[in-house]
């Protein structure tokens, strides 16, 4: 039979457990949500871009799942914002008129009140000037828990590839295939 204290380092411990997955799951639905912020700040089937007043409260939205300082980095293409004010414009902005961002095969580590992510994106998306593209890649990102909620503090995406949706991103080797 277990003694009162290895009954109380197991309860410590499971706690401990539940506490990290938690943790995980929430990351998972503030990633979740952010995909569907930066998404719903186009019409529906590549329409374009929703009226202003949608679009800045979906952009402060978007820069209010960063802490205040925080980073999103877009890379070369896209950009580089530090803090929610130069998140919130950047999207302000939109450089398509469609996405659709699905993130996949998750890697989250949570330390405390600190975390990372590594998350790959499939994105459809259709540019200003109307051609449908494949965009993947990868996002790195790092979280911390201010004031018991998850928020990104840095976010770099890494574009493995951006090719248009009728050509593909691989040449046809053989013309009959």
């Amino acid at each position: 039979m277990a003694t009162v204290e290895e009954l109380g380092r197991r309860i410590e411990e499971l706690e401990a457990r539940l506490r990290a997955a938690e943790d995980v799951q929430a990351i998972h639905r503030l990633k979740a949500r952010y995909a569907q912020l930066v998404d719903a700040r186009y019409l529906p089937r590549g329409a374009g871009v929703v009226d202003r007043r949608e679009l800045e409260a979906a952009a402060r939205a978007i820069a209010e799942t960063f802490t205040e300082d925080g980073v999103w980095d877009g890379g070369a293409g896209l950009g580089l914002c530090r803090g929610r004010d130069e998140i919130f414009e950047r999207m302000c902005k939109p450089t398509l008129s469609f996405s659709w961002h699905f993130f996949l095969k998750p890697i989250v580590e949570v330390d405390g009140d600190r975390a990372r992510g590594s998350w790959d994106i499939l994105s459809p998306c259709t540019t200003g000037e109307g051609r449908a593209m494949w965009m993947a890649g990868v996002e790195q990102d790092e979280y911390a828990r201010v004031g018991g909620v998850w928020l990104h503090t840095h976010m770099k995406l890494d574009v493995v590839f951006m090719a248009p949706h009728d050509k593909g991103w691989a040449k046809r080797r053989d013309a009959g295939s």
